[in-house]
């Protein structure tokens, strides 16, 4: 069916079944979509900047659509409007040129099934006594080296564990000097590379075994979390979430997972735009272990994997904790097919400790306010791994992004004499050391879409003339002005900074109202400046990037990163060499862990976190959280007394 343009309540809704069913329809008649066709993407576009701004409802709604053609024609990227059913644009890929579509699930299993019969492999398992039946294939992205008969196939590596049970954790027994590359369109297992077998370990990683957990702890009272009145924030349309002078409209790619749209605060009688779209373009994965059957391990999660189909169905009580409201986003399988995941987006309201607190001897004022933020969030299992991306948004115009880490770490064998590169984790047992770097898309859009970028660093001055003793510091900010100044490396030793900013609106000291990006101050990424991973991955060799805002600019990687040789992406983007100085910018942040695995880490790792922050600077009149009531859950409270000395510390 065709979708009249009065169907749409807002350009910024989530995707619905009946329009992914519109867009195979499509599809489908118009010969793009077949028995032998598969669907590696298939994402709502960004309505253009003017149509944004013009009638909600009026709105065409655009999918962009990644064919794959199981048989080995060329791929195909398709713009379809399901608003009027037709395609706008088809494009026919060069797979040796712009790289592949994103790996598909039922690939997975083509690894595994192809090296069942392979000769060589065979041979690899017998030579370490071990049975086919109980290894476990990981179907691993290919990345880009020296294998020039690799260009245009589309290629995954293999690494093999064993499984002894159905319950039995395989990472805990890596099958180490053994790794197979499967081209998974012709069906050819293309190399078998042996080294030699290295003794398996055996000890178990199964992590609810009781032989492990010994007796569980009886010492936790129970935490309950309350609002008898319900959260203190709206969800209407759908998706467009209303909290605490905050304006959102919440999204959901298959590829970056929770999009924020249109983010905004309540500023007396304005509502002043902040963010135009917020996301996580990019996350990548590279190993530290030369070793070569695992030196070419690189993982780009949301280009290759895309992590928003492997989104989790989050559990009240487990993965969500108080008075949740979840979205459940709807996204297309590899045939077209509508499919919901159920609960892929929690939202709550969580108490954030002090917000704001002086008790006064001159004037006996005792106050104390408490913030609270709103989070939206969800959780993804890619292969070993699982990540939680969470947005906060606070009382005082902060805006946060925190990626928490967890899940096993990929592991390998340990050599006898040890190793530079990899941990022990258990007898036998290593884990590789490796980053997880990601980069964020800020959409900027402070007061409009008039931005600048400044670099804020701290100055430390000299003793001298008017310094007499020593103790004056101050800062320096510096405009860039075009792409090639705004490529940029944190320096935690100088408290660099970068601040966004609007140049044509003031507050009320007369300074453009702006935002300041508050990094981690973490490694970038440690591969040589010349390996395929730094070409591949080259957002992630700088922790900052502007650029002038193009629609068709997504993403860090550029569209298709798998497979891709490199340079596509900001490198492309900074070329340009556009003027960014009070221009419509888009900032692209990189942040990341550098991980060091742990024996704590094994067989299932705590949480680690890393993130950033977006704090107003100048962009209110004065403290945006005057506003803010004593505790309503303790109303009498001598702590929240606005007189009278004394009181609770």
């Amino acid at each position: 069916m065709t979708l009249a343009p009065t169907d749409i309540a807002s350009p910024f809704r989530l995707a619905t079944g009946d329009e992914i069913l519109e867009v195979r329809s499509v599809l489908s008649s118009g010969g793009h979509l077949g028995p032998q066709h598969r669907i590696a993407y298939l994402g709502l576009l960004e309505p253009p900047r003017a149509a944004a701004a013009g009638t909600e409802g009026q709105v065409d709604r655009r999918f962009r659509v990644f064919i794959h053609d199981v048989s080995g024609s060329a791929p195909r990227d398709v713009i379809v409007s399901a608003t009027h059913g037709k395609v706008v644009s088809d494009v026919e890929l060069d797979t040796a040129v712009t790289g592949e579509l994103p790996v598909l699930e039922e690939e997975f299993e083509v690894v595994e099934s192809l090296l069942a019969t392979d000769e060589r492999w065979l041979a690899a398992l017998a030579a370490r006594g071990l049975d086919v039946d109980k290894v476990r294939v990981a179907p691993l992205s290919a990345g880009v080296f020296e294998y020039t008969e690799e260009k245009g196939r589309r290629i995954l590596r293999g690494l093999a564990f064993v499984q002894e049970f159905p319950e039995d954790s395989a990472w805990a027994h890596p099958v180490d000097g053994l790794v197979a590359y499967v081209d998974v369109v012709n069906k050819e297992v293309t190399q078998v590379i042996d080294l030699g077998a290295m003794p398996v370990p055996a000890e178990h990683g199964n992590y609810t075994d009781p032989e492990l957990t010994g007796p569980l702890r009886t010492t936790q009272k129970p935490i309950s979390i309350t609002q008898p009145e319900g959260p203190s924030f709206t969800v209407t349309g759908g998706n467009h979430v209303e909290w605490e002078k905050w304006s959102v409209d919440v999204g959901f790619d298959v590829r970056e997972g929770v999009v924020l749209h249109n983010l905004s605060f309540q500023d007396g009688e304005r509502l002043r735009p902040i963010i135009n779209r917020a996301s996580i373009a990019e996350m990548v994965v590279p190993y530290g272990d030369p070793s070569p059957i695992r030196s070419w391990q690189n993982y780009f999660d949301t280009g290759e994997y895309l992590v928003g189909q492997y989104a989790n169905s989050l559990e009240l009580g487990c993965d969500c904790l108080g008075d949740i409201t979840y979205l459940s986003p709807v996204i297309s399988d590899a045939f077209g097919n509508p499919r919901e995941i159920r609960n892929g987006i929690c939202m709550h309201e969580e108490d954030w400790g002090i917000l704001s607190k002086h008790s006064d001897l001159w004037s006996g004022v005792n106050y104390t306010r408490r913030n609270r933020r709103l989070v939206i969030s969800f959780f993804t299992t890619i292969g070993n791994y699982d990540y939680g991306f969470y947005w906060y948004l606070y009382l005082d115009g902060t805006i946060e992004f925190e990626a928490k880490a967890t899940g096993v770490v990929f592991t390998s064998a340990f050599p006898d004499g040890g190793s530079a590169n990899i941990s022990q984790l258990a007898p036998g047992l290593g884990a590789p050391f490796h980053q997880h770097l990601f980069s964020a898309r800020l959409d900027m859009a402070i007061d409009g879409f008039t931005n600048r970028v400044e670099e804020e660093d701290v100055v430390r001055q000299a003793m001298g003339p008017g310094n007499e003793r020593g103790n004056a510091f101050s800062r320096k900010r510096t405009v860039l002005a075009r792409e090639s100044e705004a490529v940029r490396e944190a320096d935690a030793r100088a408290g660099r900074t970068w601040i966004i900013s609007n140049p044509e609106s003031r507050n009320r000291l007369g300074e453009p109202v702006g935002y300041k990006l508050h990094s981690h101050n973490q490694p970038t990424l440690l591969a040589d400046p010349d390996s395929s991973i730094a070409r591949r991955a080259a957002f992630a060799t700088k922790d900052l990037w502007v650029t002038r805002y193009a629609e068709e600019e997504r993403y860090p990687t550029g569209d298709f990163v798998n497979q891709h040789s490199g340079g596509a992406g900001l490198p492309e983007y900074v070329a340009q060499d556009r003027d960014i100085d009070g221009q419509d910018i888009v900032v692209w942040h990189t942040f990341g862990l550098t991980h060091f695995p742990r024996v704590e880490d094994w067989p299932i790792m705590p949480v680690d976190t890393v993130g950033f922050k977006l704090r107003p600077e100048g962009f209110f009149d004065r403290s945006p959280v005057l506003d803010v009531p004593a505790n309503p859950n303790q109303p009498a409270s001598a702590c929240h007394s606005d007189a009278g000395a004394g009181g609770c510390h």
